[in-house]
């Protein structure tokens, strides 16, 4: 089989190291362009394209798909199937078609829950005790064609956004490589998804990391689990920036008249305070400029004696 993967972020690499180890001919690697990245602005290459360089596989980093020149070059490959994961263009219909079988996504979430761009980060900010892999044939809608293989994973208490998202690449990589000889040989049925059931997972924004603390406790401690390793919670600190990166909710009510961002205790165990609906208990943080800490650390070194995050 000639075989064509697309991908850009880490998640995709998983997927891409399954196909060079199963063998398979691989024609092209589709990934994005080079992006400036850092405080250099220095051109970064995508993971899959790292990986694809090392495994002397060519390359290809049209801006866009839709016109027809990049269409033809990918037609020149002369595919059987197109493997998607994260790719982060659209495939137009156009494209669609020029594989002989099609083209197959690796998406992380159970389809139909959580289409679109975060699924991994949105499931744990839902309170979603599980999460999974869904093979699906791509279709022109967004992730709403149908599904061929589902592979659930649990999202276990306290995990982060990073770890849920290991944990998926690495299920996604498995699940494709069990798949290919029965996506080879037609054995797998699809089944149309459930449009009424369909959830949709935004884009990540930066403006989202700013907690408020008028919301549940039980809220802000998923949003920091899910922002962690990006875009990472933050708060307000007198005039700093504090970065929040591990927290959990603490049992019963909390006391009702501490508004909410108050610190009411701190401790070796963590920093708790007062949220719209009970106390969040702070475990690791970070202050401008220096590294992750525990809470133990941090209020050695940060008095916060009456203070009140987020003013």
């Amino acid at each position: 089989m000639r075989l064509i993967f697309a991908g850009t972020p880490e998640f995709s690499s998983a997927s891409l190291h399954a196909l060079i180890d199963s063998g398979q001919q691989l024609v092209g690697v589709y990934t994005q362009p080079d992006r400036p990245s850092g405080r250099g602005r220095k051109l970064t290459v995508s993971p899959v394209k790292a990986l694809a360089e090392k495994h002397g596989l060519p390359v290809f980093q049209p801006k866009s798909l839709k016109n027809a020149s990049a269409q033809a070059e990918l037609a020149d490959l002369q595919p059987d199937l197109m493997i998607v994961a994260a790719y982060g263009l659209i495939l137009p219909q156009a494209v669609l078609d020029i594989p002989r079988l099609g083209c197959v996504n690796v998406h992380a979430s159970l389809l139909p829950r959580w289409r679109g761009a975060a699924p991994i980060q949105r499931a744990i900010m839902a309170g979603d005790s599980e999460t999974g892999i869904t093979l699906m044939q791509m279709e022109a809608g967004l992730d709403t064609g149908p599904m061929l293989i589902k592979r659930p994973c649990p999202i276990a208490t306290g995990q982060t956004g990073g770890e849920l998202h290991d944990a998926l690449a690495e299920l996604g990589a498995k699940t494709l490589a069990e798949a290919l000889p029965d996506l080879f040989a037609h054995r797998l049925t699809p089944v149309r998804q459930d449009d009424s059931l369909a959830t949709y997972a935004h884009k990540l924004e930066k403006a989202e990391a700013q907690i408020d603390w008028s919301d549940p406790a039980l809220a802000i401690e998923r949003k920091i689990l899910a922002f962690n390793p990006w875009p990472v919670a933050q708060t307000r600190l007198g005039a700093e920036t504090l970065r929040l990166w591990r927290a959990h909710a603490l049992p019963g009510d909390g006391p009702r008249n501490a508004p909410p961002g108050s610190v009411i205790a701190t401790n070796a165990e963590g920093v708790d305070v007062a949220t719209g609906e009970g106390v969040l208990r702070l475990t690791e943080l970070q202050r401008p400029g220096k590294k992750p800490v525990s809470a133990r650390d941090f209020v050695n070194a940060v008095s916060l004696h009456h203070a009140r995050l987020g003013t």
